[in-house]
């Protein structure tokens, strides 16, 4: 596994650079905000993720750890490769993307060419937990407590058969009342809230 480059950037291209390393060209695959700020001639460190297939071998670069982890955590949902994840982080900032991925945030994670309306939902159902718990690195916002509760409500009202968005208004609603909330307490007020609108 190749973690990270550090040498001469030799050319910068669209959608790579060819970074020197020991007298060795190596081409990473990279978001165009990376790139921006990639100089020719001037000394890089790129944090890498080496992608092999039966027909290739290519190499990934990110400015920080915290990316190349979502880019990793990414490729663990069906349907996303890592042409993909990468497109993802070009449209989406790291703490934009966990934030999306926490709150459910459809608009945001379908901005993204080639991910629907299913896709950000299977990528937000599957990634939310991982995503709090690996945190970030940085100044990334990690979810707090009530956070936390919130997602435990809402995934548990959606599995009662309530809407996301009528779920999460609901547990909203409970959460501005006051403090001292468990997930039992929420979870009855919002059902509470809820039955009042059938």
């Amino acid at each position: 596994m190749i973690s990270s480059v550090h040498g001469e950037v030799l050319s910068v291209g669209l959608d790579h650079v060819v970074v020197e390393v020991g007298g060795v060209g190596f081409a990473v695959q990279a978001t165009p905000a990376t790139l921006s700020t990639l100089r020719r001639g001037e000394k890089v460190r790129l944090h890498t993720a080496l992608i092999v297939r039966e027909d290739s071998l290519t190499l990934f670069g990110f400015a920080d750890v915290d990316a190349r982890e979502l880019f990793g955590l990414l490729q663990t949902v069906s349907g996303i490769g890592p042409r993909l994840a990468l497109a993802t982080l070009a449209v989406l900032e790291p703490d934009k993307l966990r934030a999306a991925l926490v709150e459910g945030n459809i608009t945001v994670l379908t901005q993204v060419p080639g991910i629907g309306r299913k896709g950000a939902e299977r990528l937000s159902l599957e990634l939310r937990d991982k995503v709090t718990a690996l945190g970030g690195t940085g100044e990334a916002p990690v979810v707090s407590a009530p956070g936390a509760l919130r997602v435990e409500v809402v995934e548990a009202l959606a599995g009662l058969g309530f809407p996301a968005k009528q779920a999460e208004q609901a547990v909203d609603r409970v959460l501005a009342e006051g403090d001292g909330h468990t997930t039992a307490t929420v979870l009855r007020a919002a059902l509470a809230t809820l039955g009042r609108k059938q």
